[in-house]
Protein backbone atom coordinates (compact mmCIF):
# COMPACT_ATOMS: atom_id res chain seq x y z
CA UNK A 1 0.00 0.00 0.00
CA UNK A 2 1.65 3.64 -1.01
CA UNK A 3 2.30 6.12 1.67
CA UNK A 4 -0.80 8.02 0.29
CA UNK A 5 -2.85 5.63 1.87
CA UNK A 6 -1.43 4.77 5.01
CA UNK A 7 -1.77 8.32 5.81
CA UNK A 8 -5.27 8.83 5.50
CA UNK A 9 -6.02 4.90 6.41
CA UNK A 10 -6.77 5.69 10.46
CA UNK A 11 -10.13 7.55 9.18
CA UNK A 12 -12.98 5.91 10.13
CA UNK A 13 -17.00 6.06 10.22
CA UNK A 14 -18.90 7.80 12.77
CA UNK A 15 -18.70 6.03 16.21
CA UNK A 16 -22.74 5.49 16.58
CA UNK A 17 -23.06 4.62 12.55
CA UNK A 18 -23.69 0.42 12.02
CA UNK A 19 -21.39 -1.27 10.20
CA UNK A 20 -21.28 -0.60 6.64
CA UNK A 21 -22.37 -3.71 4.33
CA UNK A 22 -21.14 -4.82 1.05
CA UNK A 23 -24.87 -4.88 -0.01
CA UNK A 24 -25.78 -1.40 1.68
CA UNK A 25 -23.01 0.16 -0.19
CA UNK A 26 -23.82 -1.59 -3.75
CA UNK A 27 -27.45 -0.23 -2.90
CA UNK A 28 -26.72 3.63 -2.73
CA UNK A 29 -24.32 3.27 -5.66
CA UNK A 30 -27.54 2.05 -7.35
CA UNK A 31 -30.24 3.86 -6.01
CA UNK A 32 -27.97 7.72 -5.73
CA UNK A 33 -26.21 9.03 -7.99
CA UNK A 34 -23.11 7.80 -6.81
CA UNK A 35 -22.08 6.77 -3.11
CA UNK A 36 -20.76 9.39 -1.49
CA UNK A 37 -20.06 10.04 2.42
CA UNK A 38 -23.26 11.43 3.14
CA UNK A 39 -25.39 9.58 1.46
CA UNK A 40 -23.92 6.23 3.02
CA UNK A 41 -23.97 7.84 6.22
CA UNK A 42 -27.52 8.12 5.33
CA UNK A 43 -28.05 4.31 4.97
CA UNK A 44 -26.16 3.02 8.16
CA UNK A 45 -28.03 5.48 10.15
CA UNK A 46 -31.75 4.55 8.82
CA UNK A 47 -31.02 0.93 7.67
CA UNK A 48 -31.37 -0.17 4.10
CA UNK A 49 -35.32 -0.66 4.15
CA UNK A 50 -36.27 2.75 6.15
CA UNK A 51 -33.72 4.49 3.73
CA UNK A 52 -35.12 3.06 0.73
CA UNK A 53 -38.70 4.16 1.62
CA UNK A 54 -37.56 7.88 1.90
CA UNK A 55 -36.14 7.49 -1.16
CA UNK A 56 -39.34 5.92 -2.56
CA UNK A 57 -41.44 8.63 -0.87
CA UNK A 58 -39.27 11.72 0.05
CA UNK A 59 -40.60 14.59 1.32
CA UNK A 60 -42.69 17.64 -0.50
CA UNK A 61 -39.92 20.55 0.03
CA UNK A 62 -36.21 20.00 -0.96
CA UNK A 63 -33.43 19.88 1.57
CA UNK A 64 -30.24 20.79 -0.62
CA UNK A 65 -27.19 22.78 1.31
CA UNK A 66 -28.12 26.49 1.78
CA UNK A 67 -25.15 27.17 -0.58
CA UNK A 68 -26.61 25.10 -3.24
CA UNK A 69 -29.96 26.14 -2.74
CA UNK A 70 -28.45 29.81 -2.87
CA UNK A 71 -26.92 28.90 -6.10
CA UNK A 72 -30.30 27.77 -7.69
CA UNK A 73 -32.18 30.47 -6.15
CA UNK A 74 -30.33 33.12 -8.08
CA UNK A 75 -30.64 31.68 -11.26
CA UNK A 76 -33.40 33.94 -13.99
CA UNK A 77 -34.72 30.75 -14.98
CA UNK A 78 -35.83 30.06 -11.40
CA UNK A 79 -36.66 33.76 -11.21
CA UNK A 80 -38.31 34.09 -13.88
CA UNK A 81 -42.03 32.57 -14.92
CA UNK A 82 -41.73 30.54 -17.74
CA UNK A 83 -44.76 32.68 -20.07
CA UNK A 84 -42.26 36.28 -19.20
CA UNK A 85 -39.09 34.56 -20.03
CA UNK A 86 -40.40 32.90 -23.03
CA UNK A 87 -42.32 36.08 -24.50
CA UNK A 88 -39.46 38.34 -23.47
CA UNK A 89 -37.02 36.26 -25.55
CA UNK A 90 -39.50 36.46 -28.80
CA UNK A 91 -39.10 40.27 -28.56
CA UNK A 92 -35.93 40.10 -28.48
CA UNK A 93 -35.83 38.24 -31.35
CA UNK A 94 -38.33 40.24 -33.25
CA UNK A 95 -36.50 43.33 -32.02
CA UNK A 96 -33.18 41.96 -33.55
CA UNK A 97 -34.54 41.12 -36.85
CA UNK A 98 -36.32 44.24 -37.44
CA UNK A 99 -32.59 45.66 -37.46
CA UNK A 100 -31.47 47.02 -40.92
CA UNK A 101 -27.75 47.86 -40.08
CA UNK A 102 -26.03 44.76 -40.95
CA UNK A 103 -23.35 45.76 -38.26
CA UNK A 104 -25.91 46.05 -35.46
CA UNK A 105 -28.22 43.05 -36.57
CA UNK A 106 -25.15 40.58 -36.60
CA UNK A 107 -24.48 42.11 -33.04
CA UNK A 108 -28.14 41.83 -32.11
CA UNK A 109 -28.41 38.62 -33.01
CA UNK A 110 -25.75 37.18 -31.27
CA UNK A 111 -26.80 38.68 -28.30
CA UNK A 112 -30.35 37.34 -28.26
CA UNK A 113 -28.13 33.79 -28.79
CA UNK A 114 -26.42 34.37 -26.28
CA UNK A 115 -29.17 34.99 -24.06
CA UNK A 116 -30.98 32.18 -25.14
CA UNK A 117 -27.72 29.89 -24.57
CA UNK A 118 -27.68 30.61 -20.92
CA UNK A 119 -30.98 29.88 -20.00
CA UNK A 120 -30.30 25.90 -21.35
CA UNK A 121 -26.96 26.41 -19.19
CA UNK A 122 -28.72 28.27 -15.90
CA UNK A 123 -31.26 25.03 -16.44
CA UNK A 124 -28.68 22.34 -16.83
CA UNK A 125 -26.84 23.65 -13.60
CA UNK A 126 -29.55 23.76 -11.51
CA UNK A 127 -30.62 20.20 -12.46
CA UNK A 128 -27.22 19.18 -12.09
CA UNK A 129 -26.82 20.90 -8.20
CA UNK A 130 -29.84 18.94 -7.20
CA UNK A 131 -28.37 15.62 -8.59
CA UNK A 132 -24.86 16.43 -7.04
CA UNK A 133 -26.23 17.45 -3.11
CA UNK A 134 -30.28 16.43 -2.67
CA UNK A 135 -30.75 14.14 -0.15
CA UNK A 136 -33.80 12.96 -2.67
CA UNK A 137 -31.20 10.89 -4.69
CA UNK A 138 -34.32 8.56 -6.15
CA UNK A 139 -36.59 11.11 -7.27
CA UNK A 140 -33.20 13.17 -9.15
CA UNK A 141 -32.34 9.71 -10.71
CA UNK A 142 -36.13 9.31 -11.67
CA UNK A 143 -36.04 13.20 -12.93
CA UNK A 144 -33.62 12.01 -15.38
CA UNK A 145 -35.08 9.15 -16.58
CA UNK A 146 -38.37 10.78 -17.09
CA UNK A 147 -36.65 13.55 -19.29
CA UNK A 148 -34.94 11.22 -21.15
CA UNK A 149 -38.18 9.12 -21.69
CA UNK A 150 -40.27 12.58 -22.61
CA UNK A 151 -37.08 14.34 -24.44
CA UNK A 152 -37.02 17.21 -25.93
CA UNK A 153 -34.17 19.18 -28.09
CA UNK A 154 -33.06 22.18 -26.42
CA UNK A 155 -31.61 23.54 -29.70
CA UNK A 156 -35.06 23.52 -31.78
CA UNK A 157 -36.72 26.46 -31.98
CA UNK A 158 -36.91 28.25 -28.45
CA UNK A 159 -36.90 25.26 -26.38
CA UNK A 160 -33.98 26.61 -24.82
CA UNK A 161 -35.82 29.23 -22.98
CA UNK A 162 -38.44 26.61 -21.94
CA UNK A 163 -36.39 23.33 -20.98
CA UNK A 164 -35.62 24.51 -17.07
CA UNK A 165 -39.05 24.41 -16.59
CA UNK A 166 -40.38 21.92 -18.00
CA UNK A 167 -37.82 19.67 -16.43
CA UNK A 168 -38.32 21.60 -13.13
CA UNK A 169 -42.53 21.77 -13.20
CA UNK A 170 -43.92 19.22 -15.87
CA UNK A 171 -41.44 16.29 -14.84
CA UNK A 172 -40.14 16.93 -11.68
CA UNK A 173 -43.06 16.75 -9.50
CA UNK A 174 -44.60 14.09 -10.86
CA UNK A 175 -41.49 11.75 -11.01
CA UNK A 176 -42.43 8.91 -8.46
CA UNK A 177 -46.20 9.95 -8.55
CA UNK A 178 -48.91 8.91 -11.17
CA UNK A 179 -47.37 7.93 -14.74
CA UNK A 180 -50.80 9.52 -16.00
CA UNK A 181 -50.27 12.65 -14.42
CA UNK A 182 -46.89 13.02 -15.43
CA UNK A 183 -48.01 11.88 -19.47
CA UNK A 184 -50.49 15.13 -19.31
CA UNK A 185 -48.24 17.35 -17.56
CA UNK A 186 -45.23 16.53 -20.58
CA UNK A 187 -48.49 16.70 -23.31
CA UNK A 188 -49.40 20.34 -21.66
CA UNK A 189 -45.97 21.67 -21.68
CA UNK A 190 -45.07 24.15 -24.62
CA UNK A 191 -41.34 22.64 -25.05
CA UNK A 192 -42.53 19.09 -25.88
CA UNK A 193 -45.67 20.81 -27.84
CA UNK A 194 -42.77 22.45 -29.79
CA UNK A 195 -40.56 19.69 -30.02
CA UNK A 196 -43.02 17.61 -31.44
CA UNK A 197 -44.98 20.22 -33.93
CA UNK A 198 -47.92 19.82 -32.18
CA UNK A 199 -48.76 23.42 -31.74
CA UNK A 200 -48.85 22.94 -35.76
CA UNK A 201 -51.77 20.25 -36.07
CA UNK A 202 -54.63 21.59 -36.47
CA UNK A 203 -58.04 20.23 -38.83
CA UNK A 204 -57.18 20.43 -42.41
CA UNK A 205 -53.91 20.82 -41.36
CA UNK A 206 -52.83 17.75 -39.53
CA UNK A 207 -49.30 16.81 -38.33
CA UNK A 208 -48.69 13.25 -36.90
CA UNK A 209 -45.37 13.76 -35.24
CA UNK A 210 -46.30 13.94 -31.78
CA UNK A 211 -49.22 11.13 -31.72
CA UNK A 212 -46.73 8.76 -33.42
CA UNK A 213 -44.21 9.27 -30.30
CA UNK A 214 -46.45 9.83 -27.71
CA UNK A 215 -47.37 5.90 -28.52
CA UNK A 216 -43.85 4.31 -29.83
CA UNK A 217 -41.88 6.18 -26.94
CA UNK A 218 -43.69 7.52 -24.68
CA UNK A 219 -46.52 4.94 -23.62
CA UNK A 220 -47.36 1.70 -25.71
CA UNK A 221 -44.06 0.81 -27.54
CA UNK A 222 -43.32 -0.72 -30.75
CA UNK A 223 -45.18 -3.50 -32.08
CA UNK A 224 -47.79 -2.67 -28.93
CA UNK A 225 -50.38 -3.95 -31.99
CA UNK A 226 -51.60 -0.01 -33.04
CA UNK A 227 -51.82 0.67 -36.24
CA UNK A 228 -51.50 3.80 -38.54
CA UNK A 229 -55.12 4.37 -38.29
CA UNK A 230 -54.65 5.23 -35.03
CA UNK A 231 -51.53 6.93 -35.26
CA UNK A 232 -53.98 9.28 -37.32
CA UNK A 233 -56.95 9.34 -34.90
CA UNK A 234 -54.99 10.39 -32.45
CA UNK A 235 -53.51 12.89 -34.43
CA UNK A 236 -56.87 14.18 -35.17
CA UNK A 237 -57.38 14.04 -31.00
CA UNK A 238 -54.54 16.17 -30.28
CA UNK A 239 -55.66 19.15 -33.24
CA UNK A 240 -55.89 22.53 -31.49
CA UNK A 241 -53.07 21.63 -28.09
CA UNK A 242 -50.79 24.36 -29.47
CA UNK A 243 -48.74 26.97 -28.08
CA UNK A 244 -49.81 31.18 -27.67
CA UNK A 245 -47.34 33.55 -26.50
CA UNK A 246 -50.05 36.37 -27.18
CA UNK A 247 -51.99 37.76 -23.76
CA UNK A 248 -55.18 37.53 -25.81
CA UNK A 249 -57.12 34.80 -26.71
CA UNK A 250 -58.26 33.89 -30.11
CA UNK A 251 -61.73 35.24 -31.14
CA UNK A 252 -63.64 32.61 -30.94
CA UNK A 253 -67.65 31.11 -31.93
CA UNK A 254 -69.89 31.58 -28.94
CA UNK A 255 -70.56 27.71 -29.19
CA UNK A 256 -67.02 27.58 -28.41
CA UNK A 257 -66.45 30.05 -26.01
CA UNK A 258 -66.62 27.17 -22.98
CA UNK A 259 -64.10 24.88 -24.76
CA UNK A 260 -61.36 27.28 -24.75
CA UNK A 261 -58.71 26.24 -22.50
CA UNK A 262 -55.10 28.23 -21.59
CA UNK A 263 -52.54 27.64 -18.98
CA UNK A 264 -49.56 29.84 -19.10
CA UNK A 265 -48.40 29.64 -22.51
CA UNK A 266 -50.60 26.20 -23.39
CA UNK A 267 -53.64 26.00 -25.44
CA UNK A 268 -56.65 24.41 -26.49
CA UNK A 269 -57.98 26.74 -29.04
CA UNK A 270 -61.54 24.46 -30.41
CA UNK A 271 -60.97 27.03 -33.78
CA UNK A 272 -58.16 24.57 -34.67
CA UNK A 273 -59.99 21.43 -33.59
CA UNK A 274 -61.14 18.38 -35.59
CA UNK A 275 -64.52 17.84 -33.70
CA UNK A 276 -65.51 14.96 -36.32
CA UNK A 277 -65.75 11.56 -34.05
CA UNK A 278 -62.54 9.11 -33.92
CA UNK A 279 -61.92 5.35 -33.63
CA UNK A 280 -58.78 5.29 -31.26
CA UNK A 281 -57.07 1.92 -30.14
CA UNK A 282 -60.97 0.11 -31.13
CA UNK A 283 -62.70 3.08 -28.04
CA UNK A 284 -65.21 5.55 -29.95
CA UNK A 285 -64.23 8.79 -28.96
CA UNK A 286 -67.32 11.34 -29.28
CA UNK A 287 -66.01 15.07 -31.02
CA UNK A 288 -66.41 17.02 -27.45
CA UNK A 289 -62.98 19.36 -27.45
CA UNK A 290 -60.18 19.03 -24.93
CA UNK A 291 -62.03 16.28 -23.29
CA UNK A 292 -61.27 13.79 -26.46
CA UNK A 293 -57.37 14.18 -25.18
CA UNK A 294 -58.43 13.26 -21.77
CA UNK A 295 -60.26 10.32 -22.68
CA UNK A 296 -56.91 9.21 -24.88
CA UNK A 297 -54.72 9.65 -22.24
CA UNK A 298 -56.65 7.76 -19.97
CA UNK A 299 -56.45 4.69 -22.47
CA UNK A 300 -52.53 4.94 -23.05
CA UNK A 301 -52.10 4.78 -19.50
CA UNK A 302 -54.11 2.31 -19.10
CA UNK A 303 -53.15 0.04 -21.76
CA UNK A 304 -51.05 -3.20 -20.53
CA UNK A 305 -48.69 -2.64 -23.40
CA UNK A 306 -48.02 0.19 -21.46
CA UNK A 307 -47.65 -1.61 -18.34
CA UNK A 308 -44.75 -3.28 -19.92
CA UNK A 309 -43.36 -0.71 -21.43
CA UNK A 310 -42.39 1.75 -18.80
CA UNK A 311 -41.50 -1.68 -16.46
CA UNK A 312 -38.86 -2.55 -19.19
CA UNK A 313 -37.43 0.78 -19.61
CA UNK A 314 -37.00 1.02 -15.74
CA UNK A 315 -36.18 -1.99 -15.04
CA UNK A 316 -32.93 -1.47 -17.66
CA UNK A 317 -32.24 2.04 -16.45
CA UNK A 318 -31.60 0.64 -12.76
CA UNK A 319 -30.35 -2.74 -13.69
CA UNK A 320 -28.63 -3.28 -17.18
CA UNK A 321 -29.31 -5.12 -20.38
CA UNK A 322 -31.98 -7.54 -20.81
CA UNK A 323 -33.71 -7.40 -17.44
CA UNK A 324 -35.14 -10.50 -16.71
CA UNK A 325 -38.81 -10.87 -17.80
CA UNK A 326 -40.13 -12.50 -14.73
CA UNK A 327 -39.51 -9.23 -12.75
CA UNK A 328 -40.69 -7.22 -15.65
CA UNK A 329 -44.09 -8.86 -15.60
CA UNK A 330 -44.11 -8.39 -11.71
CA UNK A 331 -43.66 -4.55 -12.33
CA UNK A 332 -45.99 -4.25 -15.26
CA UNK A 333 -48.54 -6.23 -12.67
CA UNK A 334 -47.72 -3.45 -9.99
CA UNK A 335 -48.07 -1.09 -12.72
CA UNK A 336 -51.44 -2.11 -13.76
CA UNK A 337 -52.88 -2.78 -10.22
CA UNK A 338 -51.47 0.83 -8.50
CA UNK A 339 -53.04 2.71 -11.76
CA UNK A 340 -49.52 3.80 -12.30
CA UNK A 341 -47.77 4.86 -9.11
CA UNK A 342 -44.19 4.70 -10.15
CA UNK A 343 -43.04 4.51 -6.46
CA UNK A 344 -44.89 1.37 -6.50
CA UNK A 345 -43.86 -0.05 -9.35
CA UNK A 346 -39.95 1.05 -8.24
CA UNK A 347 -41.01 -0.88 -4.51
CA UNK A 348 -41.08 -4.26 -6.82
CA UNK A 349 -38.11 -3.73 -8.65
CA UNK A 350 -35.93 -2.99 -5.51
CA UNK A 351 -37.10 -5.71 -3.38
CA UNK A 352 -36.55 -8.05 -5.77
CA UNK A 353 -34.05 -11.17 -5.55
CA UNK A 354 -33.17 -10.15 -8.99
CA UNK A 355 -32.34 -6.71 -8.49
CA UNK A 356 -29.84 -7.67 -5.75
CA UNK A 357 -27.98 -10.03 -7.70
CA UNK A 358 -27.43 -7.08 -10.54
CA UNK A 359 -25.81 -4.89 -8.08
CA UNK A 360 -22.16 -3.43 -8.94
CA UNK A 361 -22.92 -5.17 -12.37
CA UNK A 362 -24.49 -1.94 -14.29
CA UNK A 363 -22.14 -0.20 -16.48
CA UNK A 364 -22.47 3.70 -15.65
CA UNK A 365 -23.87 6.07 -18.40
CA UNK A 366 -21.84 9.47 -18.88
CA UNK A 367 -23.80 11.12 -16.58
CA UNK A 368 -23.61 8.49 -13.81
CA UNK A 369 -19.72 8.46 -14.41
CA UNK A 370 -19.46 11.84 -14.19
CA UNK A 371 -21.84 12.92 -11.39
CA UNK A 372 -20.79 10.08 -9.21
CA UNK A 373 -17.03 11.37 -9.48
CA UNK A 374 -17.78 14.44 -8.50
CA UNK A 375 -19.91 13.31 -5.75
CA UNK A 376 -17.08 10.69 -3.67
CA UNK A 377 -14.72 13.99 -4.64
CA UNK A 378 -16.22 16.29 -3.03
CA UNK A 379 -19.08 15.39 -0.81
CA UNK A 380 -20.80 17.58 0.69
CA UNK A 381 -18.97 20.58 -0.63
CA UNK A 382 -20.66 22.38 -3.16
CA UNK A 383 -19.06 23.35 -6.13
CA UNK A 384 -19.56 26.93 -7.40
CA UNK A 385 -19.16 26.03 -11.46
CA UNK A 386 -21.23 23.15 -13.25
CA UNK A 387 -19.52 24.37 -16.45
CA UNK A 388 -16.80 21.46 -16.41
CA UNK A 389 -19.08 19.12 -15.71
CA UNK A 390 -21.63 20.19 -18.78
CA UNK A 391 -18.49 20.00 -20.90
CA UNK A 392 -17.54 17.02 -19.68
CA UNK A 393 -20.82 15.47 -20.37
CA UNK A 394 -21.07 16.94 -24.26
CA UNK A 395 -17.35 15.40 -24.62
CA UNK A 396 -18.99 11.74 -23.58
CA UNK A 397 -21.76 12.64 -25.91
CA UNK A 398 -24.84 12.66 -23.35
CA UNK A 399 -24.96 16.48 -22.80
CA UNK A 400 -28.12 17.76 -20.80
CA UNK A 401 -31.07 18.15 -23.06
CA UNK A 402 -28.55 17.37 -26.12
CA UNK A 403 -30.34 15.00 -27.41
CA UNK A 404 -32.08 15.64 -30.85
CA UNK A 405 -33.97 12.83 -31.49
CA UNK A 406 -37.08 11.73 -29.42
CA UNK A 407 -36.16 8.63 -28.19
CA UNK A 408 -33.80 9.70 -25.61
CA UNK A 409 -30.04 8.88 -24.86
CA UNK A 410 -29.56 5.17 -24.85
CA UNK A 411 -29.12 3.11 -21.22
CA UNK A 412 -27.51 -0.18 -22.82
CA UNK A 413 -24.22 -1.00 -22.06
CA UNK A 414 -22.81 -1.25 -25.47
CA UNK A 415 -24.37 2.87 -26.47
CA UNK A 416 -21.12 3.79 -23.83
CA UNK A 417 -18.24 1.14 -23.47
CA UNK A 418 -16.48 1.77 -26.82
CA UNK A 419 -12.56 2.86 -26.83
CA UNK A 420 -13.16 6.22 -27.83
CA UNK A 421 -15.59 7.04 -24.44
CA UNK A 422 -12.86 4.87 -22.13
CA UNK A 423 -10.01 7.40 -23.24
CA UNK A 424 -12.40 9.94 -22.90
CA UNK A 425 -13.07 9.21 -19.17
CA UNK A 426 -9.37 8.37 -18.23
CA UNK A 427 -8.82 12.23 -19.37
CA UNK A 428 -11.81 13.01 -17.17
CA UNK A 429 -10.81 11.08 -14.63
CA UNK A 430 -6.97 13.08 -14.50
CA UNK A 431 -9.23 16.18 -14.21
CA UNK A 432 -11.39 15.29 -11.33
CA UNK A 433 -8.57 13.67 -9.45
CA UNK A 434 -5.73 16.23 -10.12
CA UNK A 435 -7.63 19.58 -8.45
CA UNK A 436 -10.59 21.11 -8.92
CA UNK A 437 -10.77 21.40 -12.72
CA UNK A 438 -12.65 24.51 -12.25
CA UNK A 439 -15.50 23.58 -10.26
CA UNK A 440 -14.78 26.12 -7.43
CA UNK A 441 -13.77 28.80 -9.67
CA UNK A 442 -17.08 30.97 -9.40
CA UNK A 443 -18.86 31.78 -12.78
CA UNK A 444 -18.26 35.31 -13.20
CA UNK A 445 -15.83 36.80 -15.40
CA UNK A 446 -12.18 36.75 -14.16
CA UNK A 447 -13.28 35.28 -11.01
CA UNK A 448 -10.24 32.98 -9.13
CA UNK A 449 -10.58 29.42 -8.78
CA UNK A 450 -10.76 28.60 -5.09
CA UNK A 451 -8.64 26.08 -3.30
CA UNK A 452 -10.04 23.17 -3.43
CA UNK A 453 -8.75 19.18 -3.58
CA UNK A 454 -10.66 16.06 -4.09
CA UNK A 455 -10.49 13.46 -0.98
CA UNK A 456 -11.56 10.42 -2.58
CA UNK A 457 -9.26 7.91 -0.34
CA UNK A 458 -11.81 9.16 2.41
CA UNK A 459 -13.51 7.00 5.74
CA UNK A 460 -15.68 5.80 2.80
CA UNK A 461 -12.81 4.28 0.60
CA UNK A 462 -11.43 2.03 3.45
CA UNK A 463 -14.63 1.39 5.23
CA UNK A 464 -16.38 0.20 2.12
CA UNK A 465 -15.35 0.74 -1.29
CA UNK A 466 -11.63 -0.88 -0.82
CA UNK A 467 -13.09 -3.92 -0.66
CA UNK A 468 -14.80 -3.55 -3.92
CA UNK A 469 -11.88 -3.49 -5.62
CA UNK A 470 -10.30 -6.48 -7.59
CA UNK A 471 -6.18 -7.48 -7.25
CA UNK A 472 -5.10 -5.70 -11.11
CA UNK A 473 -6.87 -2.35 -9.23
CA UNK A 474 -5.41 -3.00 -5.72
CA UNK A 475 -2.39 -3.46 -7.57
CA UNK A 476 -1.90 -0.47 -10.20
CA UNK A 477 -3.26 1.62 -7.05
CA UNK A 478 -0.34 0.88 -4.81
CA UNK A 479 1.79 2.25 -7.59
CA UNK A 480 0.32 5.44 -7.65
CA UNK A 481 3.17 8.02 -7.71
CA UNK A 482 0.96 10.85 -6.25
CA UNK A 483 -2.34 11.16 -4.92
CA UNK A 484 -2.93 12.88 -8.16
CA UNK A 485 -2.65 9.54 -10.35
CA UNK A 486 -3.79 7.87 -7.28
CA UNK A 487 -7.57 9.33 -7.63
CA UNK A 488 -7.17 9.19 -11.57
CA UNK A 489 -6.40 5.69 -11.73
CA UNK A 490 -9.28 5.09 -9.56
CA UNK A 491 -11.95 6.83 -10.58
CA UNK A 492 -11.04 5.17 -14.40
CA UNK A 493 -10.93 1.93 -12.58
CA UNK A 494 -13.18 -1.09 -13.89
CA UNK A 495 -14.40 -0.81 -10.50
CA UNK A 496 -15.52 2.22 -10.66
CA UNK A 497 -17.17 2.29 -13.95
CA UNK A 498 -19.90 0.13 -12.47
CA UNK A 499 -22.67 0.31 -9.97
Amino acid sequence: MSSVVLGLAAQAAPVDAAPLTAHDLALVNRITWGASPAAVADIQKLGAERWLARQLHPASTDHLPPEAQAEIDALTVSRTPLAALVVQMDAQNKAANQITDPDQKKAAQQAYNQAFNDLSRQAATRSLLRDLYSPDQLKEQMTWFWFNHFNVYQAKRDIRAMVGDYEDQAIRPHALGRFRDLLEATLRHPAMLRYLDNDQNSVGHINENYAREIMELHTLGVGAGYTQKDVQELARILTGVGVDLSPNPPNLKPAYLGLYVREGLFEFNPNRHDFGDKVFLGHTIRGSGFGEVEQALDILARDPATAHHISLQLATYFMGDDPPAPLVARMSDAFRRSDGDIAQVLGVLFHSLEFDASLGRKFKDPAHYVVSGVRLAYDDRVILNTGPIQGWLNRLAEGVYNHETPDGYSMVAAAWDGPGQLATRFEIARQIGSGSAGLFRPDVKGAADQPAFPQIQNALYFGGLSQTLGAPTRLALSQAASPQDWNTLFLSSPEFMRR
